[in-house]
């Protein structure tokens, strides 16, 4: 007999939607769903269905594995757990515990998987990954600009004019606020979609504005420009509430509208629309992740808050420079969870330079590796120098459910449970402002054991298990000890399954700033100016480069996997598939399913050509995430470089070459 139950998805997306999970004889047979949680109202997306796939699937990893000569055999959890402690203490006395570097990412976005990091503060500090492949160059931005980054509630919308989606596909990552869109535009709201491909949201747009890829920032400064021609502004806003508003003014002096023009390859005409949309407020701009995965992200972001703060949409009712909402995450007591003050030392490598930095890791050297809700030899840039590094290393510990490109490099596998099999609380800082409530429904099949099971087994074996001496309740409870001097307890939780935390829905309203100087900063106080940057791989920044490698390539996120975790469920095995250009088409005389080969300096793939796509002149597309055994990776492609700021990738920042296969 079947039931049904009340969940939540784990997966790190802007929805973080409810489930209803049917049960039968101890098996999840259905997700569908949960028509009561007051955001995602019963619709979910096939990544969220395709977790009944991910739980019951025969090529789930079931017990411990340990490589042998070259080849997985597997061994009991006392052997795996002895050995790998055994290793922790040899290489910490011999080298010190910044000897192992601790690989995270947020492949399960469940509160209690940041347990991870209090075991290794515990085991002294380790080397850590600073910054994000997805989002760190925007976060960085808007804390230099805002003090922190922060977005409208979801049910603001319907006070927007206007609304500009700039470089992001809602309709393929973020379904419920496609169709909060949809009720928007029925209602007389304008639609704007700025962003190199035509995609499902720029369908149901009162305009698309096709851009170069990587010239955001530009186009916001072209923008700026003809607001201040027009005296579009909000003098109010920035005489009294703004820094450095005269060093903004002086940079946009040094370039004229026609030169940004050309280089984002968008028409005048448009950007003196575009700056009439934005002085006829309230006029929320919703940004995507992808523009700031450039050589010049965090000056893109910067940019892009500058207009809407020019503008005079900063703390108003339906606008907004919505990007990121911390402040959902900074509800939590994740110190008390994570205890960082009782590491002694610590080490931190920037997340897209961790293959060259254990490379050339000294004093000490890099001698093991954790990988935990991640698969960085797919899904960190240029990856054959990643598993080169990987590969370099004694031992290599994967704590993981299916035996990916990572797990295929280690020396220990230890399988873990999915969000079925345990309890947990999620949440997204991406899009709603809702805690959702996860039971454990079924038992974990095998011998596969939770994270959580994992650290406290490795921390008893180490001598600090009295701090891992608590019930799963008991660390739910500490994680929302803040929130329960406000009444929002775990029993409430439970009860309620999905409850709404206290955050500014129109974050900036009272205009007091998290900065030092406590008003928005067009010049950062602490880290100085805005800059008119380009991506490295240009036209403009590099002749000789874009000579070789003309065509600039986008790596955007997969419609049926989150990032690398679904490709080997698919029924049929996925192929690389390369979105080109129409103008690349015809120059090349190519057509639909031909083989073509894509490189660079830093590697190849090859695919089957899709022309089925708008996409701007010179620019073609390949989703990221795939396996290396379907064609994959794709970041063998993708430059390792960091950021302007320090804190993001560049994974979008990337020149290449095609020809027919």
């Amino acid at each position: 007999m079947s039931e049904r139950f009340q969940s939540a998805c784990p997966l790190n997306c802007w929805d973080s939607c409810g489930f209803q999970v049917t049960v039968e004889n101890g098996k999840v047979i259905k997700i569908d769903g949960d028509p009561s949680h007051p955001i995602t109202m019963g619709k979910i997306c096939g990544r969220g269905r395709m977790l009944e796939m991910r739980a019951n699937s025969s090529q789930r990893l079931l017990q411990p594995l340990k490589k042998i000569k070259g080849e997985f055999k597997p061994i009991s959890w006392q052997e795996a757990l002895d050995e790998i402690a055994d290793r922790l203490v040899e290489v910490k006395n011999k080298y010190g515990s910044t000897a192992v570097l601790h690989s995270h990412d947020y492949a399960n976005n469940g509160i209690l998987k940041n347990l991870d990091q209090r075991f290794f503060n515990l085991y002294g500090g380790v080397t850590e990954l600073i910054g994000s492949l997805c989002w760190g160059s925007g976060i960085e931005a808007q804390k230099w600009d805002f003090g922190n980054a922060c977005a409208h509630a979801p049910e603001d919308l319907i006070n927007s004019k206007n609304i500009i989606i700039w470089g992001r596909n809602v309709a393929r990552t973020n379904m419920h606020f496609y169709e909060q869109l949809l009720e928007a535009k029925k209602r007389g709201t304008k639609i704007y979609v700025i962003d190199p491909i035509y995609n499902s949201t720029a369908k149901i747009a009162d305009q698309y504005i096709s851009i170069k890829p990587g010239m955001d920032g530009l186009l916001a400064a072209g923008i700026i420009k003809e607001i201040l021609r027009l005296g579009l502004e909000d003098h109010d806003f920035i005489e009294d509430h703004t820094y450095g508003f005269s060093d903004l003014a002086e940079l946009l002096n040094g370039i004229s509208l026609g030169k940004i023009s050309e280089i984002t390859e968008v028409p005048i005409e448009r950007i003196t629309f575009l700056a009439r949309v934005y002085a006829g407020k309230p006029t929320g701009t919703y940004m995507g992740l992808g523009m700031q995965r450039y050589s010049n992200g965090g000056n893109t972001i910067r940019l892009i808050d500058a207009l809407a703060a020019v503008s005079g949409n900063i703390g108003i009712p339906g606008g907004g420079a919505n990007y990121a909402n911390l402040q959902v995450g900074q509800s939590f007591a994740f110190e008390e969870l994570t205890l960082p003050e009782r590491k002694d030392t610590q080490r931190s490598f920037p997340i897209m330079k961790q293959a060259e930095e254990i490379l050339t890791a000294s004093n000490p050297s890099i001698e093991m590796i954790f990988v935990t809700c991640g698969n960085p030899l797919t899904q960190v840039p240029d990856s054959s120098v990643v598993k080169k590094a990987f590969s370099s290393i004694s031992t290599l510990v994967v704590i993981e459910q299916y035996m990916t490109d990572t797990a295929q490099l280690a020396d220990y596998v230890l399988p873990t449970t999915t969000a079925f099999e345990e309890e947990d609380l999620y949440y997204s800082s991406m899009y709603h402002h809702y805690i959702n409530y996860g039971p454990k429904l079924v038992e974990a099949p095998g011998e596969v054991k939770s994270d959580l099971w994992i650290w406290t087994q490795l921390a008893n074996r180490l001598g600090f298990g009295k701090d891992f001496d608590f019930s799963r309740e008991e660390w739910l409870k500490m994680c929302l000890k803040p929130l329960a001097e406000k009444g929002l307890t775990l029993q409430k939780l439970k009860n309620e399954h999905t409850l709404e935390l206290p955050v500014k829905k129109v974050p900036w309203s009272d205009y007091h700033f998290q900065t030092p100087t406590g008003k928005y900063e067009f010049t950062s106080s602490k880290y100085g100016r805005i800059k008119l940057s380009l991506p490295m791989e240009s036209k403009w920044s590099d002749s000789e480069l874009a000579n070789k490698y003309p065509y600039h390539l986008l790596t955007i996120h997969p419609l049926r996997s989150n990032h690398s975790q679904n490709y080997q469920l698919w029924g049929n095995n996925p192929v690389v598939k390369v979105e080109i250009a129409e103008n690349i088409a015809n120059n090349l005389q190519l057509n639909n399913g031909d083989n073509i080969r894509v490189w660079n300096d830093r590697g190849e793939v090859t695919g089957i050509a899709s022309l089925n796509i708008k996409i701007h002149p010179n620019t073609i597309n390949i989703d990221e995430g795939i396996w290396s055994k379907f064609g994959g990776p794709i970041n063998s492609l993708t430059s390792s470089r960091a950021s302007d700021n320090g804190l993001g990738s560049t994974l979008y920042d990337c020149l290449v070459n095609i020809e027919k296969f």
